[in-house]
């Protein structure tokens, strides 16, 4: 997902642990936080994103996950989530960073107003 949001022309950090990531968002500002239950577990990517939405900055957040079909046979509870369209994908991500920075902006304006 890094590549795509770069060739995008979007700035894109990551971080390969929650602590590191936790460390990023106090550092600096944020649009949108991705987080991935892959992470180090499940629990790890959900407190990314649990901490990312009480900054005082409230980025948009989204978590994300993939499952790979291997060939093995099926097993019971598992999943194949269908790929979804990238340039939709990508399109959506934007949009969602649109809105919070009109937002930000709205929110800038009236505070230096008011």
């Amino acid at each position: 997902m890094q590549t795509v949001l770069q060739a995008g022309g979007y700035e894109v950090e990551s971080a390969a642990s929650a602590a590191e990531a936790f460390g990023k968002m106090e550092e600096s500002e944020y649009e949108l936080v991705l987080s991935d239950l892959s992470l180090e577990s499940p629990e790890a990517g959900r407190r990314v994103l649990a901490h990312a939405q009480i900054t005082p900055y409230k980025p948009a957040t989204a978590l994300l996950t993939t499952t790979y079909k291997t060939g093995a046979p099926d097993v019971d509870g598992m999943i194949l989530i269908a790929s979804q369209d990238l340039p939709d994908l990508l399109t959506k991500v934007a949009d969602l960073i649109g809105v919070r920075a009109t937002r930000r902006a709205a929110r800038v304006l009236r505070q230096a107003g008011g």
